[in-house]
């Protein structure tokens, strides 16, 4: 689906805007298997999310700035303790080489920010990296490469086949808490052993 991170003033945010969808055990295969989703858009053309929990392997944030020419290899050494701590993911199978962040709302570009709910705003242009290259950034960020993308109506008939389940989201969760966690930590947040789970979920 065409990606819009832009909403208009008097535009409501969805009810799974902010939301988390938590992959039942039937969905399988790479990205999705056990995967933690944070839904960033829904509409009726369509739903955009981030993965919150598939690390990505061999990059780090520092390097990327540095291959994206943002910041010189010489002066890599400079860069704010901060930068070389935050997390990249692979956000999704969809424009994979694409940078979206994720980050507090103490950040703000007009016209490029998009607000999600009270904790959670998404920044998607480079001039957000450069002012974390800069220290001025972000208090809390997050960097996806690539999303994940519904057409219409596809999330929701995924929902109603118990592909995911869905829960209120928290910055702590998507900014603090250890990749590796954030699957159970979800699971146990709606009251739910990921254990006792059945790899067939049953129907209604």
């Amino acid at each position: 689906m065409p990606l819009k991170l832009t909403r208009t003033a008097d535009q409501e945010p969805s009810y799974l805007e902010g939301q988390l969808l938590i992959a039942m055990p039937s969905v399988t295969g790479e990205p999705f298997s056990r995967s933690l989703v944070y839904v960033c858009a829904h509409s009726a053309e369509g739903a955009m999310g981030i993965v919150l929990n598939r690390p990505a392997t061999n990059l780090n944030l520092p390097d990327l700035l540095v291959q994206l020419e943002i910041v010189p290899e010489a002066e890599r050494i400079a860069l704010p303790k901060s930068v070389g701590a935050m997390q990249v993911l692979m956000g999704g199978p969809v424009e994979t080489s694409r940078g979206f962040v994720l980050h507090s709302p103490d950040y703000h570009i007009a016209q490029s920010t998009l607000p999600i709910d009270d904790g959670v705003c998404l920044t998607a242009t480079v001039d957000i990296l450069r002012a974390i290259a800069q220290g001025r950034g972000p208090s809390s960020a997050v960097l996806a490469l690539g999303y994940a993308g519904w057409q219409a109506g596809q999330l929701e008939n995924e929902i109603q086949a118990n592909g995911w389940l869905t829960c209120p989201a928290n910055p702590d969760l998507i900014f603090t808490a250890p990749i590796e966690a954030r699957y159970e930590l979800a699971m146990r947040h709606i009251g739910i052993n990921p254990a006792m789970l059945s790899m067939e979920a049953g129907h209604a």
